[in-house]
């Protein structure tokens, strides 16, 4: 499903954000025991919402997603924690 979120376009899997884009960037969901591998990857930067880091949420920039399998590795990455990430409605 497609839904317009974070100021941008997210993608749901199973009624849960996936992977959103806004602009040059995207926003991934993923496991957030991978946080510092993921971290090392170029472009990451992890999501701030009033002043707290939101564990297991990272924007990933332009540098980040340069070739189609940049970008398959996020998809993947997100999609392979989907199936165990808690939905956010109730």
């Amino acid at each position: 499903e497609e839904k317009k979120m974070f100021s941008g376009l997210a993608f749901l899997v199973h009624g849960k954000m996936c992977i959103n884009i806004t602009g040059p960037n995207i926003m991934c969901r993923f496991d957030p025991a991978q946080t510092q591998s993921l971290a090392e990857r170029p472009g990451f930067s992890p999501v701030v919402m009033r002043g707290k880091v939101i564990k297991g949420y990272c924007r990933v920039g332009p540098e980040g997603i340069k070739d189609k399998k940049d970008f398959e590795f996020w998809m993947n990455t997100c999609l392979d924690f989907n199936d165990r990430a808690k939905s956010s409605r109730g």
